[in-house]
C-alpha cells in the first residue's frame, strides 16, 4: 500500500521521510510477527507473551492473563509443536496497524502400544496492533476460520472432513457433518458435539454411535447466547474384531479428534438447546 500523493514532487524530502517510516513500521511489524514464532517454537514464554500489549483482549474475550494461562496450559501438554505463520497482508494507519495471516502447527505425539499420533492446525486471522512509545504491540485479533486434528494410530491415515459453518448468528440452527471412509474390517463409532470457547475448556459432551453406512454423520445444533464462540468437535474410534476360542475380542486400531470453530454474532435469542439428526 505505498502511494505517493500526485501533488507531492518527487524531490520533496518530506514524501521520502513518510515513506521509510511505513517503511519501518511494516518491517518492525513482520519482524515482530516472526518473533512470536520463533519464541513459540523455542517455548520462550516471557518472550512469547511480552510481544502482547498489556490491555490484550483476544476474540474469544480473553484478557493477557487469561491468554498466557492458556498458552502454558498448551505448552505443558505438547511441548514439541512446531508453529509457522503466513503474512498475507498488512494494513499500517498512523499507531494502528491490522495484519492478516494464515497460522500452522504441527506436532507428532507418541503413546504407547502403537498408536503413535499427529496434531496438525491452520487458522486464518488478524491480527490488530497498537504503537506505544515505539514498540508494536498486538492489542487484539480476530480468527476468521480454525481447523485442528489429533489423530493416533490408523485414524492418522484418514481423510476427515468436519463441516460446520464459520459465522452464525446467536440462537440459530446449524448442521455439522462429519465424513469418512472407514478401512475396511473396521468398527468406526463417532460423535459430534458442540461447546463453547472458554477457559478452561470444558469436555464436551460425547455420544457415541455406530459410524452410518453411508460414511455421513450429522448433528444439528443452536448456537449459544451467551456472547461466546463455539468449537465444533468430532471424536472417532476405530477398532478391529477378531474371534479367539469362539470370543469376540475388539482392538482399538486408531481413534482421533477434529476440531472446526464457529464465530458466534451475538443476539438476543432464547436459551441454548440442542437436537439430534
Amino acid at each position: 500500500m505505498l502511494c505517493i500523493s500526485p501533488s507531492v514532487k518527487a524531490g520533496d524530502d518530506s514524501s521520502f521521510f513518510k515513506l521509510r517510516i511505513f517503511n519501518n513500521d511494516t518491517r518492525e511489524i513482520k519482524s515482530l510477527l516472526n518473533s512470536q514464532v520463533r519464541y513459540a517454537n523455542k517455548t520462550n514464554f516471557a518472550k512469547f507473551i511480552s510481544t502482547f500489549d498489556k490491555d490484550y483482549v483476544s476474540s474469544d474475550g480473553f484478557n493477557l492473563e487469561t491468554y498466557s494461562k492458556l498458552v502454558q496450559d498448551i505448552w505443558l501438554t505438547y511441548d514439541n509443536i512446531e508453529y509457522g505463520v503466513k503474512i498475507k497482508d498488512i494494513s499500517v494507519n498512523e499507531d494502528e496497524a491490522t495484519v492478516e495471516v494464515t497460522e500452522t502447527s504441527f506436532a507428532e505425539l507418541p503413546v504407547p502400544a502403537k498408536l503413535d499420533g499427529v496434531l496438525k492446525s491452520e487458522a486464518d486471522s488478524i491480527y490488530y496492533l497498537k504503537k506505544t512509545n515505539g514498540d508494536w504491540k498486538v492489542i487484539s485479533d480476530k480468527v476468521l476460520s480454525e481447523t485442528t486434528s489429533l489423530l493416533y494410530g490408523t485414524a492418522r491415515d484418514l481423510d476427515i472432513k468436519l463441516t460446520a459453518p464459520q459465522e452464525i448468528k446467536a440462537g440459530t440452527e446449524y448442521t455439522a457433518s462429519l465424513e469418512f471412509t472407514p478401512p475396511e474390517d473396521v468398527i468406526a463409532i463417532a460423535s459430534i458435539a458442540s461447546d463453547k470457547v472458554e477457559y478452561p475448556q470444558k469436555q464436551a459432551q460425547e455420544v457415541y454411535r455406530k459410524f452410518p453406512d453411508d460414511n455421513i454423520l450429522e448433528r444439528i445444533f443452536i448456537s449459544n447466547s451467551d456472547n461466546a464462540n463455539e468449537y465444533v468437535v468430532a471424536s472417532i474410534g476405530l477398532t478391529k474384531a477378531s474371534i479367539n476360542d469362539l470370543s469376540i475380542q475388539l482392538s482399538l486400531t486408531g481413534f482421533g479428534y477434529k476440531i472446526v470453530r464457529v464465530n458466534v454474532i451475538p443476539e438476543q435469542c432464547e436459551d441454548t438447546n440442542v437436537k439430534d439428526r
